[in-house]
């Protein structure tokens, strides 16, 4: 197998996954600036219309593992481009939509074509770039990721000023089509004549959807008893899926990565990492807007320097990831993002728009160092035929770490305690526990397992890092 693509047809391929990831991120956020205008013209609450933002990121979290899986059986360049395409086709459907019910259906189609893009994306980017370049091509993932998420907000204002509120999510159309043409010169892995394990994916799928919705309602509904037991569903389903996956070869779960304890300690610690970031970005508006008098302009204007040092950083990590261990640069990025979490938590009852960048910019730095090195860590560890495993694990990690955040933002809003010094102090507390996991993959048995379990690939990809 050839290592990565060649030039000039990397850099088109490049270009068509940017355009994909962007599309993917963009969608996710940009529907939070239309909620009001949607609740108007639809004639529904306020808090009803909030669910067109969950369903879609419910679905994409159900979904990645089991399209992932998908992706290994009809290739992963099919697999992708079919997503883009039943996202495209969907989103046109938002311009019929006259009630709320209809709309999600169209946001649930959304994020199926999400889903399946987003699924196989890590594990085309290792096939487009040569194996001693896979870090910085991770961290030029990060970039499109970061600023895609800091545009989303900005194109959605810019297009309810001027246009419906269809033609919001219409936006992100434009990066689907630039993807599909671009997209001839992908990678097409030949696709694996195997059987699909059918009941394995709706068993995964039930098994995320039941418990995340499960806790969400437990933050937002009137039920605690309803809550708990459709938690407990779906913990019980999750027993008796893990239980069955372990006797499958390649499971949709991937349990077989998980076994390895590098690609574990970097699950794990990319789960509390997101939660951390989450639990800060969603509850600083709160705390900047009744602390300090902020206005929403000025709040934004307040987060914006962690994306923009995201982006700085986040390619830098890559490229060193190449060269340096995982589980060094992501100490240090913990380590960073904890001193700054610290520093947020403590802001003086007199802070100005500077102390609060500076700040900002300090967190998403160290987030930024931590998090593409250790993407690359989990990919590149897999074994290349469960590439597509180990980026749809990539992928569900940070949503469900995202989800987490956004949970448990509500839950310290609903005890009071949510716009004040206490989501930091939670922040670098899950920030630490990455810290510690990112530090403990530097044990030699880790860094360096026998040769059976290493994979058998070119130089560059080796667990070491």
């Amino acid at each position: 197998m050839t290592d990565g693509l060649t030039l000039p047809r990397r850099y088109v391929a490049i270009g068509a996954i940017s355009a994909g990831t962007a599309l993917v991120i963009i969608d996710g956020g940009i529907a939070t600036v239309a909620l009001p205008t949607i609740a108007r013209d639809l004639h529904v609450g306020n808090s009803a219309v909030v669910a067109v933002v969950t369903v879609y990121q419910l679905i994409l979290a159900m979904m990645i593992l089991p399209f992932a899986g998908l992706g290994d059986k009809f290739g992963l360049k099919r697999t992708y481009q079919f997503g883009q395409l039943v996202f495209t086709v969907a989103t046109l459907l938002c311009f019929f939509a006259k009630s709320l019910p209809f709309l999600l259906v169209v946001r649930a189609a959304q994020a199926l074509g999400a889903a399946a893009a987003l699924s196989v994306s890590s594990a085309l980017i290792r096939s487009i770039y040569p194996a001693k370049q896979l870090g910085r091509g991770l961290g030029i993932n990060s970039v499109v990721v970061s600023s895609s998420a800091a545009l989303a907000p900005t194109i959605g204002g810019l297009v309810l000023g001027i246009a419906p509120w269809p033609w919001v999510f219409a936006s992100a159309v434009p990066f689907a089509l630039l993807s599909l043409v671009l997209g001839r010169a992908l990678p097409a892995p030949e696709p694996r004549d195997e059987k699909f394990d059918v009941l394995g994916a709706v068993m995964c799928a039930s098994m995320i959807g039941l418990v995340i919705s499960g806790a969400e309602s437990a933050v937002h509904g009137d039920s605690p008893v309803v809550s708990a037991a459709i938690v407990a569903v779906g913990a019980g389903i999750g027993w008796i899926f893990v239980r069955r996956e372990r006797g499958e070869e390649k499971p949709i779960l991937p349990i077989d990565l998980l076994a390895r304890p590098v690609i574990a300690l970097s699950a794990v610690g990319a789960y509390t990492a997101f939660t951390a970031s989450m639990t800060l970005l969603l509850s600083t508006p709160f705390r900047l807007q009744h602390g300090y008098g902020f206005s929403a302009a000025e709040v934004g204007a307040a987060i914006a320097p962690w994306p923009l040092t995201n982006m700085i950083v986040a390619p830098l990590a890559g490229w060193l990831s190449d060269r340096v261990p995982a589980g060094l640069l992501g100490g240090i990025g913990m380590a960073v993002s904890i001193v700054a979490l610290l520093l947020i938590a403590t802001l003086p009852a007199d802070a100005a728009y500077f102390d609060i960048a500076w700040r900002m910019a300090l967190c998403g730095s160290g987030f930024g160092l931590f998090l593409p090195p250790n993407a690359r860590l989990i990919i590149g560890s897999a074994p290349r035929e469960r590439a597509a495993a180990a980026g749809g694990l990539v992928g569900t990690v940070r949503l469900v770490g995202q989800t987490t955040g956004a949970t448990l933002v509500a839950a310290l809003l609903a005890m009071n305690v949510g716009a004040g010094m206490a989501p930091p102090l939670v922040a670098a507390g899950l920030a630490l526990m990455a810290g510690l996991c990112s530090l403990a993959r530097l044990r030699p048995s880790i860094r360096n397992p026998s040769s059976d379990e290493a994979e058998d690939e070119q130089p560059g990809t080796q667990v070491s890092r």
